[in-house]
């Protein structure tokens, strides 16, 4: 298995696992109509290699756009998107090596039954390695240990994914990306219709596979306790710009940039910024939790 590995390495024409840089990108839905809407405005973001990053910003700001620009489902009007040593000129109308981009580049749309279509669960996640030029029998023996790490029970194999619940389908389908095992993970609301045990579990996921696997995560989310609690890096869009990129306590403790775009904050951050009214200010500490916070606030209190 490691040697196939490492053909199929050294047949890569590119190297897709360094910075995603986002050179001045534009793009606009029903162009030329009365439905014309500029999406993303010359944004320019580069989203390092290694790391979580979340994305956040009202709805319409942009984030799914931009996402869709990393392995170029879309395609910028303007500027270009740099994939390591891979480019994507604007306007370009056929991308080469599109299989091999996607593969390194894995997308987990908003609404994974967009891609689900086989019969069976264990069809689905192996389909894509298959695809890929992979050794069928070592795709399918791969899927059990998959549904194990997404908690699906073994005897999903069998199942249609047609007739899960929608945050069972989500599973199979971050599944069936993590079988293609490239360098980045790519997620638009992954936990969107989990209960909150569902989404701790993803958080705890997705962290593990940065760490253990040093898989990039690329994450939107509302959920600003979930960015809080995950993040190495925040992105904020507003009106198809960037405004903002950073930490989430640089992000977070930025009360004011907050309240402009109409983002809610952490609940953490909520008390800390009530507290500083109070005159106790510890929003220039990394707190992430709720024992993060405690023992900032006694520190801050025990100096008074």
């Amino acid at each position: 298995m490691d040697q196939i590995k490492a053909e199929r390495k050294v047949k890569k024409k590119y190297d897709y696992s360094g910075d995603i840089v986002l050179e001045n990108v534009s793009y606009t839905y029903s162009k030329n109509s009365p439905f014309e809407f500029r999406a993303l405005d010359n944004a320019h973001l580069t989203l390092s290699a290694g790391i979580i990053t979340c994305v956040i910003g009202t709805t319409g700001s942009g984030k799914s756009t931009m996402i869709q620009l990393t392995n170029g489902l879309l395609t910028t009007e303007t500027g270009r998107t740099v994939i390591g040593d891979y480019q994507i000129p604007a306007a370009m109308k056929k991308i080469k090596e599109v299989k091999e981009l996607r593969k390194e580049i894995g997308l987990v749309f908003q609404f994974p039954e967009y891609q689900l279509f086989k019969d069976t669960v264990e069809k689905d996640i192996s389909f894509g390695p298959i695809n890929m030029g992979g050794n069928k029998q070592e795709a399918l023996a791969a899927v059990p240990k998959l549904l194990e790490l997404v908690q699906l029970p073994a005897d999903y194999l069998t199942r249609s994914p047609f007739e899960l619940s929608g945050g069972q389908k989500r599973r199979v389908a971050i599944a069936g990306i993590i079988a293609m095992d490239g360098n980045t993970l790519v997620l638009d609301e992954p936990t969107g219709g989990l209960d909150p045990q569902g989404e701790d579990d993803f958080m705890k996921l997705f962290k593990r596979l940065n760490i253990e696997q040093g898989k990039r995560i690329i994450m939107v989310t509302h959920n600003m306790d979930q960015v809080l609690k995950i993040a190495d890096q925040v992105v904020v869009l507003h009106e198809g710009k960037l405004i903002a990129k950073g930490t989430p306590f640089e992000i977070f403790s930025n009360q004011e940039m907050l309240e402009r775009i109409e983002i809610e904050p952490p609940k953490l951050y909520r008390l800390m910024y009530k507290l500083r009214a109070e005159g106790i200010d510890i929003l220039n500490k990394h707190v992430r939790t709720v024992e993060d916070f405690a023992r900032e606030y006694r520190l801050a209190t025990a100096e008074e």
